[in-house]
């Protein structure tokens, strides 16, 4: 499982035109599903995203989580985070989980970040999404399990 991790000060998803998802401060988490990834993985990773302090805190230190500034997320769905390069321009995506095994393992990482106590929205998977933000710092962190 990987995830790139963006602090928002607003983020959306659009879909035919159509708004899905909006935020304010927050994090727009971009997650990649692999074939052996597992409910395990995204509740150790939906904890670790909730306590992540990314945020200023009075000082202009990173001290705070999502959950103590009351910022909510968006979750996109990528499998391109699986993309291999190594040969050719082409990039291969053989190592991502399969849309029978991502998606309802993509809907169950939003539910544990909600239980996690950050209200989460997605986009829609598979779709073409518009993803629009404004990355505040900027701050982008990597994180795979």
């Amino acid at each position: 499982m990987k995830a790139v991790i963006q602090r928002v000060t607003h983020a959306s998803v659009t879909v035919d035109g159509n708004c899905v998802s909006k935020i304010g401060d927050g994090l727009l988490i971009l997650l990649g599903i692999g074939p052996d990834d597992d409910e395990e993985k995204a509740r150790l990773m939906t904890k670790k995203i909730a306590a992540l302090r990314i945020f200023q805190d009075e000082a202009d230190k990173m001290n705070l989580s999502v959950r103590d500034i009351g910022g909510s997320a968006i979750v996109v769905s990528q499998f391109t985070l699986y993309a291999d390069c190594r040969k050719g321009n082409r990039p291969s995506f053989t190592g991502a989980a399969l849309p029978a095994v991502a998606s309802p393992l993509v809907d169950r990482f939003i539910e544990l970040l909600n239980e996690q106590g950050v209200p989460s929205q997605s986009g829609v998977f598979g779709a073409h999404m518009d993803v629009e933000l404004l990355n505040c710092g900027p701050v982008t962190i990597l994180l795979e399990m």
